[in-house]
């Protein structure tokens, strides 16, 4: 481990004051000691530099997929007092929104006869890669609305069921989006762009259920063993990477403005309700309010591909949860025995909300929210519920994937795509990609293993594991 770091208990370590200059509270990081090798120095700076932010509240936290990103590190969880506090893109990223949703079918594992078959159709019919474009034609009033009402206006325009909206985090819609604070160059690449993939880490993966940790939450959530379910990872595309460039260049000009000292400037900021913070959180959440449409019709595409291959109904494919990686919200937590009104950003990090809240689908209500956490093509992925400790000790926060050990340019100088498809058909497992090239990108080797991660927040208390999800197919963009 890094000099200047102290444990605090067998995966929680503390980054003190002064670390870097200009910290007002101590940062935080939870990780395993098999897991302190993948710790990167840089992406403690980081965690230490957003500690020295304005109204920063308790600690600057990173969760054990931490590495260094922009600004914040990915994985980064940080909370700011409304009055005094700050919001930063560097605190959502590029990708607003980008997030991930599992949806469940009454099919087994032993149904799916042709697993090849099944892939490539969901391949034709779901936009895929870089610059993938939609079907849909949306005119300029189409994606005000679309930004301004979320899941509802997919679903209000035939693309799923009123229950889907009750399972997303935020019922699928911001509502303090602003589409009048996104750019004309933030439209024109967001309007060809809904209901498609993307590339990079995205993808549209068949699962099966292969263990089961928790049986009554696993039935709360409709999870049964050998059941095959469809996990969708992706984002706000071009929109939501044109919002958070177009207000990074208001917001360096808003640090200097508020006299606010920052030891990096990928850390530009501004106060939480001055008219630059707003702007930008009104347009940060349209953005989310995308990347939620784009997940629902990409589940509507993937829910008529099911139904005509296996004769099922649509509404035998229901959402079990929709969860953000990359927004900043604003939210109730108790801080020092008080209710206060927060600005949390989390970045490459999952609200993991615990049992009892409101916040939480009145079926899951009981159990804490469903977190989750997606593997990295050949590995598993789980489902795991929230709880009441990351409530008191991370504003119910935890991780949100693996996280990455070796950059997209090394992984893709690492190993052949064309070996590491060939490996993993011969575990079973059908990747199709629009390139060998976005295979090797995406190696399972580039991350950290998704099973000694979550691990780490299990021991922690952050989020408890209800299933395992093995892949059958997995499509990359």
């Amino acid at each position: 481990m890094l000099e200047g770091i102290t444990k605090i208990s067998e995966v929680e370590w503390e980054v003190p004051v002064g670390y870097v200059p200009g910290m007002r509270v101590p940062g935080r990081f939870f990780l395993s000691e098999d897991l302190s090798e993948t710790l990167e120095g840089g992406a403690v700076q980081q965690l230490a530099n957003v500690a020295t932010l304005p109204g920063v509240v308790r600690y600057s936290l990173a969760m054990p997929d931490i590495h260094s990103g922009y600004g914040f590190p990915i994985g980064g969880v940080a909370a700011f007092e409304e009055d005094t506090g700050v919001v930063s893109p560097g605190g959502v990223g590029y990708d607003i929104n980008c997030g991930v949703r599992l949806i469940t079918t009454p099919l087994t594992i032993a149904d799916i006869k042709n697993p090849r078959a099944l892939i490539e159709e969901l391949f034709r019919t779901v936009p895929t890669g870089v610059g993938a474009e939609s079907t849909m034609r949306l005119s300029e009033a189409d994606l005000d609305d679309l930004m301004a009402d979320g899941v509802d206006w997919a679903i209000d325009h035939g693309f799923g069921m009123a229950a889907d909206a009750e399972h997303c985090e935020e019922k699928g819609q911001m509502q303090q989006a602003d589409p009048a604070a996104v750019s004309k160059k933030a439209r024109q690449r967001g309007r060809p762009q809904a209901g498609t993939l993307g590339s990079g880490n995205h993808f549209l993966e068949v699962q099966a259920v292969d263990a089961i940790f928790d049986p009554e939450a696993a039935k709360a959530f409709g999870l049964e063993a050998g059941q095959i379910c469809c996990m969708i990872h992706c984002g706000s595309r071009g929109l939501g990477h044109q919002v958070c460039t177009d207000h990074l260049r208001v917001l360096e000009s808003a640090t200097r403005k508020y006299g606010i000292e920052i030891p990096d400037r990928q850390l530009a900021c501004a106060p939480v309700h001055s008219p630059e913070g707003e702007a930008y959180f009104g347009a940060m959440a349209a953005a989310a309010n995308y990347a939620w449409v784009n997940r629902q019709v990409i589940t509507h595409q993937v829910r008529t591909v099911f139904a005509r291959l296996f004769g099922i109904a649509y509404e035998e494919m229901p959402l079990v949860y929709d969860v953000a990686h990359n927004v900043a919200k604003r939210e109730e937590h108790d801080v020092d025995g008080k209710r206060q009104t927060l600005c949390v950003h989390r970045k490459g990090a999952t609200r993991a909300f615990g049992p009892g809240l409101t916040e939480v689908p009145q079926a899951y209500r009981s159990i804490g929210q469903p977190v989750i956490i997606p593997g990295s093509m050949g590995s598993s992925s789980y489902v795991l519920r929230g709880t009441a400790t990351a409530m008191a000790r991370t504003f119910g926060s935890t991780c949100h994937g693996a996280g990455r050990v070796m950059s997209r340019t090394k992984a893709k100088h690492a190993t052949p795509g064309r070996e590491i498809r060939e490996e993993l058909l011969k575990q079973g497992i059908i990747v199709r990609a629009t390139s060998d090239a976005s295979i090797a990108e995406e190696a399972p080797d580039a991350y950290k293993e998704s099973d000694k991660v979550v691990d780490v927040v299990r021991r922690a208390g952050l989020s408890l594991p209800v299933v395992r999800l093995h892949p059958v197919g997995v499509i990359k963009g």
